[in-house]
C-alpha cells in the first residue's frame, strides 16, 4: 500500500477520530494501532517522515544491556520482547546479529559480572544466545582487536535495522488500514470547538487550513514540549555516528566497546555495506529547528575509540564517508545526572485535551502506541492488556516494501537494480525533496562518497519523469540537498586534533 499525498480537500472534508502530530516511529506506531482498530486517522509531519530521531538512531532494535545494569528490568523486558516480535515479523528489516563485548584484565565489567547480566538478558528475551570466548577464540573471531590486557570476550545477540525504513514500513501498514500520513504539513495551534479539536495546519507554501478530530496526539519527540502546553519534560540529547568504508574497518559482527576515556559503551558494526561507529551522548542545547550535526570533538572521540581497540587501523577524519547526528527525546529526571544516566522510559501526559507522548526506544514503539491510545481513551485497560499479549503478526504482506530496501546487512543495489529501487520509492513514498530520497527513503547520501554525487544523473532523470520536476526544480533541489549534506553530514576538512577543551567538553562518562 503506497504512502502518497492526498488532495487537501480530503483532509478538511473528513471528521477524524484521531490526528497524530509527528511522523517518527512513535507517531507512526500510534497511527497504525489506531487504524488497525478501524479509526479514521490522520498523521501530519512538519518535515519529512522520520526526519528527526527516527532516521538518526544507532540502528539497533535491542533490549539495552545498560538499562539492565541500571536495574531497569521492566524497560529491558519490554524492549527484549519487542525485539523478538520484530525479528519474527519483519525478518528482512530487523535482523538478529552477533555482538562481541571484549573483556580486559582489571576492568569492569569482568567475565562473571557480564555472564550474570547476559544470563538475565537472555532469560527475559526467552532465548539463550550468550557465550564466553577465551583469548585465542577472540583473536580468531576478531583478529584486528588488539587492546592491551585482553582476556577474551562475551558474545550475545541483539538486532539491527534501518530505522527510517522501519518507520516507512509502519506507515505502509497503517495506510493499508485506511490511515493517511502527510509530510511537510506543520501543525500549529489546537483549539476546542463544539466538542471537537480543531488543528491548524500549514503547508510549505504557506497555505493554511484546519481539520477537526475527536482526539489529538502530540508525538513530536524532542519537540513535544512546544505543542503540549504543559511544563517542559523533555531533555534533548545528541547522539552522533560516523560511517566509514568496510575496507578500512572490516567488521562482520557488532562490537560493544568501552571507550578508553570514560568507559562508555560505543558500538562499531556493519551496516548496509559500510561500517558505522557510534554513539555519543550529550545534551543538545542548539535550536531544534536546525538539523543536528556531529561536532569536531565528537569525531575525535569516536576515532579515538576505534584506534584504541583496532590500533593497526589508524583511522582518520579523511576516512569518514559521512556523519550523522540525532537528538533523543529523553524524559528529564530533574536530578541533574549526566546524559548517559537518564532513563530511557517513555511518558504520556495530557494537557488541554492534547495527549503528549515522548521518550522511549525504537524497540518499544508498539507498547508506547498502546499506552498512548489508552491515555486518549481510544482503548480501555482490558484491550490494552490483550493487545500487549497478542502474538498475532502486526504486519501483512500487502504492506511489504520493495525487495532489498533497508536490509541492514546488505549493501545498496547498483545499476539497474538501484534504478528500479529508486523508481519504486518515488512512485510510492511521498518524496517531496531530494534529501527525502537520499537521506531517509534510501541511505545513498550516507553510504556513498560526496553525498552520492555519482547517482545524480540517474536520479535527475527519474525525478523529471516521475515527479514532473523541470530543470529549474532539479537545480533548486540539488542546491538544497548539497547545502544540507555539506553542513550536517559531511566531514570534509581533516581534523588536526581537537583541543583539550573540545575533548573535555564531551562530558559523557
Amino acid at each position: 500500500m503506497a504512502v502518497q499525498r492526498p488532495d487537501m480537500s480530503t483532509l478538511t472534508g473528513t471528521q477524524w477520530d484521531l490526528v497524530v502530530v509527528g511522523g517518527g516511529i512513535t507517531g507512526a506506531g500510534v497511527m497504525l494501532e489506531a487504524a488497525r482498530r478501524g479509526l479514521r486517522v490522520l498523521l501530519v509531519e512538519q518535515r519529512d517522515f522520520a526526519w528527526g530521531t527516527s532516521s538518526r538512531s544507532s540502528k539497533m532494535v535491542h533490549g539495552g544491556l545498560r538499562y539492565l545494569a541500571q536495574g531497569d528490568l521492566r524497560l529491558t523486558r519490554h524492549s527484549l520482547l519487542g525485539r523478538e516480535r520484530l525479528i519474527r515479523e519483519l525478518p528482512e528489516l530487523v535482523v538478529r546479529q552477533h555482538y562481541l563485548f571484549p573483556i580486559r584484565r582489571g576492568t569492569f565489567p569482568g567475565r562473571w559480572a557480564l555472564t550474570a547480566a547476559l544470563f538475565m538478558y537472555d532469560l527475559l528475551a526467552g532465548v539463550r544466545d550468550h557465550r564466553w570466548l577465551g583469548k585465542s577464540a577472540t583473536a580468531q573471531a576478531a583478529p584486528a582487536l588488539k587492546a592491551p590486557g585482553l582476556r577474551g570476550a562475551m558474545t550475545y545477540t541483539d538486532a539491527l535495522t534501518d530505522d527510517s525504513r522501519l518507520v516507512m514500513r509502519v506507515l505502509h501498514e497503517a495506510a493499508a488500514y485506511g490511515g493517511i500520513a502527510v509530510n511537510y504539513l506543520r501543525a500549529g495551534s489546537v483549539s476546542h470547538v463544539n466538542g471537537v479539536h480543531e488543528i491548524s495546519l500549514e503547508q510549505e507554501d504557506g497555505q493554511a487550513f484546519a481539520v477537526q478530530a475527536r482526539k489529538v496526539v502530540n508525538a513530536t519527540g524532542a519537540w513535544a514540549d512546544i505543542l503540549s502546553n504543559a511544563p517542559a519534560r523533555v531533555r534533548p540529547q545528541r547522539g552522533s555516528h560516523l560511517f566509514v568504508s568496510a575496507e578500512r574497518v572490516p567488521v562482520k559482527q557488532c562490537y560493544t566497546l568501552l571507550h578508553p576515556r570514560d568507559q562508555r559503551p560505543v558500538f562499531v558494526f556493519p551496516w548496509e555495506g559500510v561500517t558505522c561507529i557510534g554513539t555519543t551522548d550529550l545534551d543538545h542545547p542548539d535550536a531544534l529547528s536546525l538539523e543536528p550535526r556531529c561536532t569536531d570533538a565528537e569525531v575525535v572521540y569516536l576515532l579515538e575509540l576505534v584506534n584504541h581497540w583496532f590500533p593497526d587501523v589508524q583511522l582518520t577524519s579523511e576516512d569518514i564517508i559521512s556523519s550523522m547526528a540525532g537528538v533523543r527525546p529523553i524524559i528529564a529526571s530533574g536530578k541533574g545526572v549526566n546524559p548517559s544516566a537518564e532513563r530511557r522510559d517513555h511518558a504520556v501526559w495530557e494537557q488541554g485535551g492534547v495527549i503528549s507522548v515522548s521518550g522511549g526506544k525504537l524497540t518499544t514503539f508498539r507498547l508506547i502506541a498502546l499506552d498512548t491510545l489508552r491515555a486518549a481513551g481510544l482503548i480501555d485497560e482490558q484491550e490494552h492488556r490483550a493487545a500487549s499479549r497478542d502474538r498475532m503478526p502486526a504486519f501483512s504482506e500487502k504492506s511489504r516494501c520493495y525487495e532489498g530496501l533497508g536490509q541492514p546487512l546488505a549493501a545498496m543495489p547498483t545499476g539497474k537494480a538501484l534504478e528500479a529501487t529508486l523508481r519504486w520509492v518515488l512512485q510510492n513514498e511521498s518524496v517531496v525533496h531530494l534529501d527525502d530520497l537520499l537521506l531517509r527513503r534510501t541511505r545513498l547520501g550516507n553510504l556513498l562518497p560526496d553525498g552520492a554525487r555519482q547517482t545524480f544523473p540517474m536520479i535527475q532523470s527519474l525525478c523529471e519523469e516521475l515527479l514532473q520536476w523541470d530543470a529549474s526544480r532539479w537545480e533548486a533541489e540539488l542546491a538544497r540537498y548539497q547545502s544540507i549534506y555539506q553542513r550536517f553530514y559531511s566531514v570534509k576538512e581533516k581534523i588536526r586534533g581537537a583541543s583539550e577543551e573540545q575533548a573535555s567538553a564531551l562530558s559523557i562518562a
